[in-house]
Parts: structure tokens; C-alpha cells; sequence
């Protein structure tokens, strides 16, 4: 039976880490239950307590309960469970809070799922149990099914439960994923981008209990929640720009054709050239977020924030800056011809008075067709440096 505390074993098979910040009521008792499990089932492995500057005496407490204490001088959840992980040495890592609200004993669970050849094992507190008062009101019927279905909407991710703080996971694959956030996001980059590096990820059900600690917990509802929400937004352009874009766009060109021929009523709604001004606000709007969506989509992957999508590849790769400058062209052309048409006509009155129901059937195509162009060719241009540093 090798010493699961010790720091002389090279390799371990799973390493239990778990993040700290002054958790003195609890974590002897988190770090006493995960060695118990490991020497039941005879796993070969150890207790990491990434501690995030405890003043509690913490690391202390920790230490003598059979933990290896790893400070991390960078505040945050994520950045504690990024400074755990690094220094595990076990081939596995299941992670779980040192609040007394995960039972440690599932950790072999976790272990076995992962021997199983997974990559990511999530652990699921609505497939498993909830203690009564172990989850706020909001967070339970609100706060986590929202995101989580948003998370299985956006990436597909296989998951009722995309925020439970007990998982499990190969080492080797989480670091190929480039985890970056150091807050609460932290949990939700981890799931996201397991799904789109095509990791094989799986679910078992854990029990979530009423932490031990007297004092508040860390997590702030609606501060983390939005965290949690940007990040999912920020993660997914095509939901965040691309379809909210090409739906406004859409909508505004059924309009502009509409009222294109002359007034129409609709509903008992009569709609003129002020519906026109505002159909083409709205195409300008959904082009630009669609083009944010390719800009957005780009970016991430010459940086590494998103895995390279052989799709979206191919289709940058069509749209060459040669190609945009005459698309653009074209539409600046037709723009400008239907706005020397109404100058035409106001030069035939001798610069006076216009009929508008007239003359803005022409004009305001015309300056979205001039709008649209212009904006074609830039971002054929920006979108040509963007691809400088993918070659």
C-alpha cells in the first residue's frame, strides 16, 4: 500500500485536489474522507489542498490530515484549481470544494469512469442527490438549469449538471485544452472547451450536502452567474453574433422589399419609408454581427482560445480580400447609382423641394447598399490580417 501522502511517489494514479481559502472548519475533514476512500479501494494516490492565501490556519490543518498544501498566490476559484492541477502528480485528478459539501467518497467512482477511457467525468447533482438547504433556491431552479441548458444548446455538451464542483479528469487532456479564466468561470471553460476539442466526456451522480462552514460561502449569485454567462456567450459567436445577426438582418430585408414598390398596410399598420429607415438600420446591425461572428471566430482560433474547426476553416478561407473588394464594389456601384438617380431628379426641379414617399425609395437603399459596401471591404482588409498570423 504506497503512502497516498507522500512526496516522494513520482507517479500516483489520481490526484484529489481540492481549492482552499480559509476553509479551517472543513478541510481536515474533506482531506481525512478522500484518503479514506483512496485506501478503501486501494488506489494509489494523494490529497493536493491548493490553498489561495488562507489566514485561518488552513494549511496547517490540511497538512496534518495527510494533504500536500501547494500555495497559489493568484487569487480566484479557477486560478486555485489551475495551480492544484499543475502540481498533481496523479494521471487522474478529481477535484471537489474543501467546504464539506461533496462526499469524497465517491472519488473511485470518478476513477473508474475515467479507466473506462474518458476524458472529462462531470459529476451531477440533479442525477444524484441534493440535500435539503444544500443548494440556494435560486441556484437550484434558476441559476444552474438555465446555464446548463444554454451549455448543452451552444456546445452539445452531454451534461445536466454543467456547474457541479466535483468532477473528474485526465490530466494530460485538460492540458491541451489551454484553461486561461481564474474566477468561477473557471467551471464552465473547462466543460465548453471539452466539448469543442472533442474530448469524450461523461456523467455519474453525486450527492451535494449543507457545506460545514459558519461563514458566507465565496460564490455571488448574480455576479458569478453573469460570469458564468458571459463566458458562454463570449465561447459560442455563432450564438453570441452570428444567428441573433443573420435573424435582424433577415427581418429588415423582408421589410425593405415590402415597402420597396410603394406603401403598404399590414394589420391594420400602415408602413412607408419610415418602415425602410428602420429595415435598413436593422440589415446594417445583422451584417455587422455576422462579421463579428467570422472576425470573433478567427481570432480565437490563431490564438488558441477555441480548437481549430476544419469548417469554418474552409469557408475563411474562401473569402479572399480580393473577392470581398469586388463583392464590396459591386455594392458600392449599385448604391451609388440609385443615389445619383434621386440627385437626378432633385436637379430636374432645380434643387428644390422633393417629393420624399417618392425619392427616399431610392435613397435609403441607396445609402444601405453604400454602407454595406464600404463595410465589405474593410473587413476583407481586416479579415486579411487576421488570416497573416493563421499562414
Amino acid at each position: 500500500m504506497p503512502d497516498y501522502a507522500s512526496p516522494n511517489v513520482d507517479e500516483l494514479l489520481v490526484s484529489v485536489v481540492m481549492p482552499c481559502l480559509d476553509e479551517a472548519e472543513t478541510v481536515a475533514r474533506c482531506v481525512t474522507a478522500a484518503l479514506t476512500a483512496l485506501r478503501a479501494a486501494g488506489l494509489a494516490g494523494e490529497v493536493v489542498v491548493a490553498d489561495n492565501g488562507s489566514t485561518d490556519g488552513s494549511q496547517r490543518l490540511a497538512e496534518e490530515a495527510g494533504a500536500r498544501v501547494v500555495p497559489v498566490a493568484v487569487r480566484g476559484y479557477g486560478a486555485a484549481l489551475l495551480g492544484g492541477i499543475q502540481a498533481a502528480r496523479g494521471r487522474y485528478v478529481v477535484m471537489g470544494d474543501a467546504d464539506d459539501s461533496y462526499d469524497f467518497a465517491a472519488v473511485p467512482a470518478f476513477v473508474a469512469e475515467l479507466e473506462k477511457g474518458h476524458d472529462l467525468v462531470m459529476g451531477s447533482r440533479f442525477a444524484g442527490r441534493i440535500e435539503e438547504g444544500a443548494m440556494p433556491f435560486l441556484h437550484r431552479y434558476l441559476g444552474n438549469p438555465v446555464l446548463t441548458g444554454l451549455g448543452r444548446l451552444f456546445f452539445r455538451v452531454p451534461c445536466t449538471d454543467f456547474h457541479c464542483g466535483m468532477r473528474g479528469f485526465r490530466k494530460d487532456a485538460v492540458a491541451r485544452m489551454g484553461l486561461r479564466t481564474l474566477g468561477m468561470e473557471f467551471a464552465s471553460e473547462m466543460v465548453v472547451k471539452a466539448a469543442l476539442f472533442g474530448l469524450s466526456i461523461s456523467e455519474i451522480p453525486v450527492t451535494l450536502r449543507r457545506d460545514g462552514r459558519s461563514r458566507p460561502p465565496h460564490l455571488r449569485t448574480w455576479r458569478d452567474g453573469w460570469r458564468h454567462l458571459r463566458f458562454l456567450l463570449i465561447y459560442s459567436p455563432r450564438w453570441l453574433f452570428l444567428w441573433p445577426g443573420m435573424l435582424v438582418s433577415a427581418i429588415g430585408t423582408a421589410l425593405m422589399l415590402l415597402v420597396l414598390p410603394g406603401p403598404r398596410r399590414l394589420g391594420g399598420v400602415n408602413l412607408d419609408v419610415h418602415t425602410m429607415l428602420g429595415a435598413a438600420a436593422m440589415i446594417l446591425v445583422g451584417v455587422q454581427a455576422a462579421t463579428f461572428a467570422v472576425f470573433s471566430k478567427m481570432f480565437a482560433m490563431s490564438e488558441g482560445l477555441l480548437p481549430d474547426d476544419p469548417r469554418a476553416s474552409r469557408v475563411i478561407r474562401q473569402v479572399t480580400l480580393e473577392g470581398g473588394l469586388i463583392a464590396g464594389g459591386g455594392l458600392l456601384l449599385i448604391g451609388a447609382i440609385l443615389i445619383a438617380l434621386v440627385i437626378r431628379r432633385w436637379a430636374s426641379v432645380a434643387w428644390g423641394d422633393l417629393y420624399y414617399g417618392e425619392t427616399m425609395r431610392l435613397m435609403i437603399p441607396g445609402v444601405t447598399l453604400l454602407a454595406l459596401g464600404a463595410h465589405a471591404v474593410l473587413s476583407s482588409f481586416f479579415l486579411s490580417i487576421l488570416g497573416l498570423s493563421r499562414r
